[in-house]
């Protein structure tokens, strides 16, 4: 009520000019009823003048964007133009809240990987994301309130659509990009539609690769417990001789071999991909691991091959010893069991200008066609596989490789030229190769440093 009082004195003083009015015209004309009505009407016209002007001022803040303050008026057009100001401000920042959850929330969506569009009832885009826009070929301003089966005029998707039965989703080839999506439909407001799309490539490349790795693991099983089985009925139905039975115990034992070298990779490569990546603080000779590789090579080759394997290095590797040397062996026994008989394979040191270093291991076999270099680290892939098998590999070698290099840092690299033999090369990170000399003087810095700080 902070307004009644200067609204009382307005009409007070609109009283006493109506007053003084009529006394002037009284005085004047001496007449009392005109001077009384001229009186009342300009005490009248003073209130209407005063709350117009006042009204005005406040109608004018109202029409433009209320960026100033209302109108600071007294009285009651005083009060009413703060109440209005205070409810716009209200209104400013309610609206601004609701503008920043809205942008909040449409980034939230616009980092989703899933792709997100929204239509109104009429199939119209009223938003949708970037990754939506990849998904369906579209520009996310361009074509906005455009109908969505204008744009995207696959068969399957515009039948969803319009079927307006979304119970299962859609899996959909990405006729406009590489992949398959997966796409669902969610209705909300009033005849409203989300359409939500998910590249779900990779998921189906890895259900193929574990359908084709268990079909690979189960034929390579399979193959030496059919012979395994075949010998056990023979020896249990056949009278065999000394020789026989020797010969047939042989090719059991042999059999048995190649199961245990399945069994014993397929571990390998679960440890791999299952065990924290190494650290760099555990140092490996690498002249020592090499020599152990040579004299496992050696004795596979049998004096077939001249073998160049034992190159003085004076390095140190970071990284597990195991792990290495069986990157390593699985080259050079793979060079062993592919080169002729009377060809050459040789292990080199290079230390490279930015501190990184590779081995390679080069042989003078048959060679591999340039089609089959980008998928032989694939487990199970053999470029020739009645070869492989009689050489006694499982087709799961270059994949150990490959997943001990990925591990430590490195890359596996392959050249080779059909008739020209191979070159296999494994390249470390410099921060995991070190000198012989840095290593002795590292501990010796460190036993200098424990000497000094016992005085």
């Amino acid at each position: 009520m902070a307004w009644f009082l200067p609204r009382l004195l307005l009409a007070l003083a609109a009283v006493l000019i109506g007053f003084i009015v009529g006394v002037v015209v009284r005085s004047i004309t001496g007449v009392e009823p005109l001077a009384l009505g001229l009186g009342v009407l300009a005490g009248v016209i003073t209130m209407m003048l005063t709350d117009a002007i006042r009204g005005y001022r406040l109608l004018e803040w109202l029409r433009g964007k209320q960026l100033n303050n209302a109108p600071r008026d007294t009285g009651l057009w005083g009060e009413l133009g703060y109440r209005i100001e205070r409810a716009v401000r209200d209104r400013d920042r309610s609206i601004d809240r609701e503008r920043l959850a809205l942008e909040q929330f449409l980034s939230a969506i616009e980092a989703s990987p899933n792709g997100v569009l929204m239509l109104d009832p009429q199939e119209h885009i009223l938003w949708c994301n970037g990754v939506a826009a990849d998904h369906f070929a579209l520009d996310p301003k361009r074509d906005l309130r455009q109908r969505i089966t204008n744009l995207v005029r696959a068969p399957a998707f515009v039948a969803y659509l319009q079927a307006g039965r979304y119970a299962e989703p859609l899996v959909l080839g990405n006729g406009r990009g590489p992949g398959t999506l997966s796409i669902v439909v969610r209705e909300y407001g009033e005849g409203q539609r989300l359409v939500l799309s998910l590249d779900v490539s990779e998921r189906l490349r890895n259900d193929a690769m574990r359908r084709d790795f268990v079909a690979n693991v189960s034929h390579e099983i399979r193959t030496p417990l059919t012979v395994l089985s075949g010998f056990i009925e023979t020896m249990q139905q056949l009278p065999l001789t000394g020789v026989e039975r020797e010969r047939v115990l042989t090719l059991m034992s042999q059999q048995t071999q190649r199961m245990h070298m399945l069994v014993a990779d397929l571990l390998t490569l679960s440890q791999l991909e299952g065990s924290p990546r190494p650290g760099s603080d555990r140092w490996v000779s690498l002249d020592a691991l090499l020599a152990r590789v040579a004299a496992d090579a050696q004795a596979l080759s049998g004096g077939r091959h001249v073998l160049n394997l034992k190159p003085h290095t004076g390095v140190e590797v970071a990284g597990i010893e195991t792990e290495l040397q069986s990157a390593v062996a699985n080259l050079v026994n793979n060079a062993v069991r592919y080169t002729p008989d009377g060809g050459g394979i040789e292990v080199c040191w290079r230390q490279l200008e930015d501190g990184s270093g590779e081995i390679t291991v080069v042989d003078s076999g048959p060679g591999i066609s340039r089609e089959h270099i980008p998928r032989l680290t694939e487990r199970f892939y053999r470029v020739d596989g009645s070869r492989s098998r009689e050489t006694g590999g499982t087709g799961l070698g270059l994949s150990i490789v490959k997943h001990v290099m990925q591990r430590h840092g490195g890359e596996l690299m392959i050249q080779s030229e059909l008739g020209k033999g191979s070159r296999f090369r494994l390249v470390l990170p410099a921060a995991r190769v070190r000198t012989s000399s840095d290593a002795a003087l590292g501990d010796e810095a460190a036993f200098s440093t424990a000497v000094s700080s016992d005085y």
